[in-house]
């Protein structure tokens, strides 16, 4: 306050300059969790040597059996 010189305004001023501060933190922390979602995925299969026609059939018949293993009777 005493950098508003005690005037009236004085609580809301601060009360605004915190708000600002604590949006501008909450963006930072969003701007740095906002990454590319395919370089993720790209940087995890780099270790894989199979090419991608056979992971989509894995991935297939990983789906088919989850799906058949969930079906009643």
């Amino acid at each position: 306050m005493k950098r508003f010189r005690y005037k009236k305004s004085s609580p809301q001023n601060l009360e605004r300059e915190a708000n600002e501060k604590w949006v501008k933190s909450l963006e930072n922390e969003n701007s740095e969790s906002k990454r590319d979602p395919v370089e993720a995925i790209d940087g995890i299969l780099t270790d894989l040597d199979i090419d991608s026609v056979e992971l989509q059939h894995k991935a297939r018949e990983l789906w088919a059996s989850k799906v058949t293993r969930d079906l009643p009777g």
